[in-house]
């Protein structure tokens, strides 16, 4: 599978790299393959949208948090403007995938 930005490489994951990993290690045909993926993300980007938090074990939680309205600063002018509130979507990352990141070892199951 491709390697994430800032490795060897720099190559970024794909669907398309996402549909060939569930093609070569499930057997599926490769249409097969670009559908179950695209179907996991419709999934998953339709509860985001509709504020449900979505966990993945071992991965990590996208939530959707609300921000209230604020004053920001224009930096060049130096002028208030309100800054209307809006949503914004928020990924924890999961302790084991840090561990993963950091080059920690995974815990052994037993």
């Amino acid at each position: 599978m491709a390697r994430p930005p800032g490795t060897p490489d720099g190559k970024t994951i794909t669907r398309a790299d996402l549909s060939e990993a569930v093609y070569q290690q499930l057997g599926l045909s490769r249409s097969e393959s670009a559908e179950l993926v695209e179907m996991v993300l419709q999934e998953i980007s339709g509860a985001i949208a509709r504020g449900e938090p979505v966990k993945l074990s071992s991965f990590g939680s996208f939530v959707v948090r609300s921000k209230g309205e604020r004053i920001g600063r224009n930096p060049k002018t130096g002028i208030e403007v309100p800054i209307t509130p809006r949503r914004v979507m928020v990924f924890k990352p999961s302790n084991i995938l840090k561990s993963r990141i950091n080059g920690a070892p995974l815990p052994q199951d037993d």
